[in-house]
Order: structure tokens, then sequence, then C-alpha cells
């Protein structure tokens, strides 16, 4: 298995190069189709765009094939890269991203259930002395030691939809639905 804090550390200076600020480095898919999941954003607008993913892919994809060279390979076997962007409902991987989301509903899912809950979902309220503040749903205000997540992400709500507006719609109206008439004679 490949060590993802040696990866986070390698792979952390090739997006900052480029503006970016690191979201998550993560190996999916198990042994029979590893992938090595980079996702990244740019601080002002929290997105990529593909020619942002393509730069950061190609950064890096030299920076380990030039370790392998060295001998130094961090990921045994073959492997996919995929670089991303976060995407709507974000996996919450640092603290900042708890105060930069206060408003919006999360799930999040603990190390060790608290209050008998292994899994809270509510409104984030942010952060207090290095704990999470979440008001659960049908329950309390809770506050939670970042530690004790295990993992989280936002929820899809109209709001978050509306805070992460696409960097640019052009070309959505080519794909506008054909009204009736153009179906006409196609059967």
């Amino acid at each position: 298995m490949a060590d993802i804090d040696l990866l986070t550390r390698i792979i952390e200076p090739e997006a900052k190069a480029l503006g970016f600020d690191l979201v998550r480095v993560k190996m999916i898919g198990g042994a029979s189709d590893p992938t090595l999941q980079v996702m990244a954003e740019r601080p002002d607008t929290r997105q990529l765009t593909i020619d942002d993913c393509g730069a950061l892919s190609h950064r890096i994809s030299d920076k380990l094939d030039e370790l392998e060279a060295a001998g130094r390979d961090p990921i045994d076997g073959a492997y996919r890269l995929e670089v991303s962007s976060p995407g709507i409902d974000r996996p919450l991987t640092r603290l900042q991203d708890y105060r930069d989301w206060a408003g919006h509903e999360a799930r999040l899912k603990l190390v060790e259930p608290i209050d008998g809950r292994k899994q809270l979902t509510g409104v984030l309220e942010g952060v207090e002395d290095d704990r999470i503040v979440i008001d659960v749903k049908k329950h309390e205000t809770m506050r939670v030691a970042f530690e004790a997540v295990a993992d989280a992400k936002l929820l899809m709500t109209d709001a978050l939809l509306a805070a992460t507006a696409p960097l640019s719609s052009e070309g959505a109206d080519e794909f506008e639905a054909s009204d009736d008439a153009d179906m006409e004679g196609q059967d």
C-alpha cells in the first residue's frame, strides 16, 4: 500500500507551484484497479479548469517518473493517476474547510461513536478551538475534535449549488433538450 503522507509531501509542492491548494491525496480502487486520486483547487475559485487538471497531472507524473528513475518509486506496481477539482459535494479534509463552508450541510463519519453516534449530519457552524462545530439534525450542536473525523463531505443542497457555480457555462446551451418537433419522424 502506498504511503499517503509521503505522496502528499511529494505532490503538495507541485500543486503549490501552480498556485493550487491540495485538497486530498488518496489511493482508491483496490488491488485490481489502483488509482492515485489527487484533488486540488484554486484558492480564489475553489475549482480547477480542465487545463489546470492537465497541468497538475503533468507535474505530478514528471515528479513520480523522476523518483522511479532514481529507484525511489513511492507506489509499488502500476496505477492510474486521477487529478480533479473536489466537486460540489466536496470532501472536507482540512480544518480550514470547516471554517470556509460554515452554513452548509455536511455529513461527518467518526472514528469512534460520540454520544452513540458514528455519523453526524447537520449544518456546519465553523471551528472553535480546533474543534468542528456542527448543528446536528434532530439532536443538538456538537463540538468534535478534527482527529475524531474519519471522513466528511458537504451535502448537495440548493445553497451549495449557488455557492459553487461553475467558472464558465460556455457551451451549456448546446446541450438543450430537443423539443418534440425535432423528434418527429425519427422513430
